[in-house]
């Protein structure tokens, strides 16, 4: 490929974002360096249809990096529930408190400085760069690499050393250098809205006549990738102990996908036989050692969460202590139905709580 079709792509592309692209998003035209940093961290392995409503619900909590900055790290926590991917969160604040005690409260202006930040990667130092600053740096996501790989016909996989070097080279230099930000919107809306993953528009897209894949009838090929991401299988078992009408809690520490949130008392099983076995019995020998005085009052129906690399499967089981073991007593804290509403809790669990606590009222 040479020059002139790059430039060929990048005018194209820009003729369709000014002429044709009606994509609305509350962030889009933004140049406010906290709201583009906030859209960001939150649009990263979220669908923009989801992102949304949080990106409005933080501006409402959290008008300013100073007012983010401000807050605990539950209340942050608490208001992120539900997206997933809680080191965003945990990098979200620690930045904004890095904002505000480092610099001020003003984001620094230079790409290499955003890029040392906390949970700012080379995508999001270069969308906050051309957005904020008018800087000439290329954005490459999903729907880049899927433009580019497609336009152009390249083969090399995605999840590759070779693979992310080549097609941040060809990025930017694809950029358009006077008008940045409007090239890096119109790549992403465009992948977005017309050369989607599946059923996109070929028949009525502005690139078709220069796309190789088009060409080549191989649209569905392309980004390729090197290898399927490994799922992993858990199976889980959630007890909703009650003792004096409160519940036992505490904070998860482990270094998993719900460090830092709130669990109730658990067992993770080995296997899905395991598992379905030990829902016929409400209860486990496995607890016999720190539960005592235990009676089982309900089971909640199964329920199932898909991550990006790991299917979770938990029921819970509802219970009333009537004297709590030592284990209990020192290392879990106990809490009122309306103190639990505080607290952020992993999505399944949040899920268990609605059920549980809105049929008791």
């Amino acid at each position: 490929m040479n020059r002139k079709s790059k430039l060929d792509f990048q005018q194209k592309l820009l003729k369709w974002h000014f002429q044709e692209n009606k994509r609305v998003l509350p962030w889009k035209g933004e140049t406010q360096v906290y709201k583009i940093w906030l859209s960001e961290i939150i649009l990263q392995q979220t669908r923009t249809e989801q992102g949304w409503k949080y990106y409005e619900r933080f501006l409402e909590r959290f008008p300013s990096v100073h007012d983010l900055a401000a807050a605990s790290l539950d209340e942050v926590y608490k208001l992120w529930e539900g997206l997933g991917y809680y080191n965003r969160c945990r990098n979200l604040h620690a930045t904004a408190q890095i904002i505000v005690t480092q610099y001020s409260g003003v984001f620094p202006a230079d790409y290499e400085s955003l890029l040392r930040l906390k949970g700012i990667g080379p995508y999001t130092a270069a969308a906050i760069a051309s957005f904020a600053f008018q800087l000439p740096y290329a954005v490459v996501d999903g729907n880049v690499y899927r433009v580019l790989s497609r336009y152009f016909g390249i083969g090399t996989p995605i999840d590759t050393t070779s693979g992310k070097h080549q097609f941040q080279t060809l990025a930017q230099e694809c950029l358009s250098v006077l008008e940045p930000a409007a090239y890096n919107q119109a790549i992403m809306d465009f992948g977005a809205t017309v050369c989607k993953p599946d059923a996109p528009l070929c028949a009525t897209c502005p690139l078709q006549k220069k796309c190789l894949a088009f060409k080549e009838k191989s649209v569905t090929h392309y980004p390729a990738k090197s290898k399927k991401v490994q799922q992993k299988d858990r199976w889980f078992t959630f007890y909703f102990l009650s003792w004096k009408g409160r519940y036992a809690v505490r904070k998860r520490e482990q270094k998993d996908v719900w460090r830092s949130l709130y669990e109730f008392p658990s067992i993770e099983w080995n296997s899905e036989k395991e598992w379905e076995r030990s829902q016929k019995f409400k209860t486990s020998t496995k607890l016999s050692d720190w539960l005592q005085g235990v009676k089982i009052n309900n089971m909640l129906s199964p329920k199932v969460q898909k991550l990006s690399h790991q299917t979770i499967r938990a029921f819970a089981v509802t219970a009333t202590v009537s004297n709590p073991a030592h284990q209990l007593k020192t290392e879990w804290e106990w809490k009122t139905k309306a103190e639990l509403k505080a607290f952020p809790f992993p999505r399944i669990l949040q899920d268990f709580m609605d059920i549980q606590f809105t049929k008791k009222g």
